[in-house]
């Protein structure tokens, strides 16, 4: 058996449903981060049986990374009714401040969602974690993979839970959502390139005498970066950076040198005391050449890892998961066919790419040092402060609402666009209509009855709430399968036939 092995555990624990079903129709997702939860969620509220392997105890750790949301990952989440509680839990925030001077102001963001919604990943864990467990899906923690084979009709995944039981386990396909050191990606051979961006990155939890005026406070200055943001417990997570304290991650933190750094980058410590939590990492940069070989995929940090700037990660990943999902569950529940699974990497690869290079040219301009890159720096945040467009486009970028997917050659050209949550003439809204992972067409009044058959389950159908003719089939993520301007009852039954089944 080819693969890798991981970190042993000390106890397996089983949570959702005692049968995960058929192999063949069973799909392997391998980690329990934000990623892998939605991913197991989708799927299991979508009938198909889900394992989720763990080598971690059962737990939801405060020790995250990630304090944001976009508003684009808001918006899926909302699909799946589980935005607002999330946004009962976080605090938003209305424009984000970078390099002292720019300022990209999200409240006129075309979302339901104009802001970023600070909140730990641990809250968003808990929300998907339970919905996964609600949904049926079984949990193996402790629960290493040690390797995989697989051939034309699945996948054996090799396992060592923590008391050093060996075993193995059979599915149609697997899913490595199991972060940068990704046991899957080794094992299916995939390289993962890249380089460290910044060594030696200071993480604390602290209490702070003195609260900051802003709900994120973020700067550079020379050769030091920090970022404070809070828990909503009390504490709040400092990340800090100092170009001329480069010391390996395993070298010894004291909050002496948090304190330290801070003061470089914001000019005050805030007189931060009783850390429980101090530690060292480093940043890099990373995509993998492929998000699929054969039945494994790759999503979130297994496939491609950046720098933090941006407080893209976790969405990035979350948006990987709503992608794969739907697609997943079409074939492996019979709707379409395998090849509809080429356009996980189609549409998602190159979105990795992307946020490699804004999140890198974020922190490369907050650190500049050299007097051109000092000078590009003012340039460029000059020219976004006065040109809206461009604003607007950065904007679309960082938040992931203004992304879109490659549409075939002659396809209407709204096809691949994002839609936004539109009123409809019920007086529900599009994403409300999406909840349960399903398909929304959307005409004018009259011209589709509605679903029947074997698609009841899988299609909801609304209508404008204005005079709009274009008939529209949103996918189950949110964007365009399928449009046409005054489309008849024929040509509707035929899109639903090719992308519903």
């Amino acid at each position: 058996m080819n693969g890798t092995t991981g970190t042993t555990g000390t106890t397996t624990g089983t949570t959702g449903s005692p049968d995960p079903g058929p192999a063949a129709r069973r799909v392997i997702v391998v980690g329990s981060g934000p990623t892998g939860l939605l991913l197991a969620g989708d799927l299991a509220t979508a009938g198909v049986p889900v394992t989720v392997l763990e080598k971690r105890p059962h737990g939801i750790s405060n020790l995250s990374r990630a304090f944001a949301l976009h508003a684009r990952t808001l918006e899926q989440l909302d699909g799946r009714g589980l935005a607002d509680e999330l946004e009962a839990a976080g605090r938003p925030l209305d424009r984000l401040r970078l390099f002292g001077r720019l300022t990209i102001d999200l409240d006129a963001l075309p979302s339901r969602f104009n802001h970023l919604l600070v909140i730990p990943q641990y809250e968003v864990e808990k929300v998907l974690e339970r919905r996964a467990v609600e949904a049926g899906v079984e949990f193996r923690h402790e629960t290493e993979v040690t390797g995989l084979d697989q051939d034309a009709d699945g996948v054996t995944v090799g396992t060592r839970t923590s008391d050093g039981a060996a075993g193995t386990l059979r599915a149609g396909y697997v899913v490595g959502a199991d972060g940068m050191r990704s046991v899957v990606r080794d094992a299916i051979g995939l390289p993962f390139p890249g380089h460290s961006v910044i060594r030696s990155v200071v993480l604390a939890d602290v209490r702070l005498a003195e609260e900051p005026e802003t709900l994120l406070t973020v700067n550079a200055v020379g050769d030091a970066f920090a970022f404070l943001a809070p828990f909503g417990d009390g504490y709040y997570r400092v990340i800090g950076w100092n170009r001329s304290r480069d010391v390996p991650d395993s070298e010894p933190l004291g909050l002496d040198e948090v304190k330290e750094v801070t003061r470089l980058a914001l000019g005050r410590d805030f007189g931060m005391h009783d850390a429980r939590w101090l530690s060292r990492f480093h940043s890099d940069e990373r995509q993998a050449p492929a998000y699929r070989v054969g039945r494994v995929f790759l999503a979130g940090d297994a496939a491609h890892v950046h720098t933090p700037a941006g407080g893209q990660g976790m969405n990035t990943g979350l948006q990987d998961a709503a992608n794969l999902s739907w697609k997943l569950a079409q074939v492996v529940n019979g709707h379409a066919s395998a090849g509809l699974l080429d356009t996980y990497q189609a549409e998602r690869h190159p979105v990795g790419k992307a946020v490699l290079r804004s999140s890198g040219g974020i922190v490369r301009l907050a650190m500049a040092k050299r007097p051109w890159t000092l000078a590009l720096r003012a340039a460029l945040t000059t020219f976004l402060n006065n040109a809206g467009p461009a604003r607007r486009r950065a904007a679309g970028q960082v938040t992931g609402i203004g992304y879109r997917y490659p549409a075939p050659r002659g396809a209407h050209p709204l096809t691949g666009a994002r839609v936004p949550d539109v009123t409809l003439a019920d007086g529900t809204r599009l994403y409300e209509a999406q909840r349960g992972g399903r398909f929304v067409l959307v005409t004018e009044a009259g011209v589709h009855d509605g679903p029947a058959g074997p698609r009841e389950d899988r299609l909801t159908v609304r209508h404008w709430a204005s005079d709009r003719r274009t008939a529209l089939l949103v996918r189950p993520d949110g964007y365009v399968a399928w449009a046409a301007d005054e489309a008849g009852p024929e040509a509707i039954e035929a899109a639903l036939a090719a992308y519903v089944g």
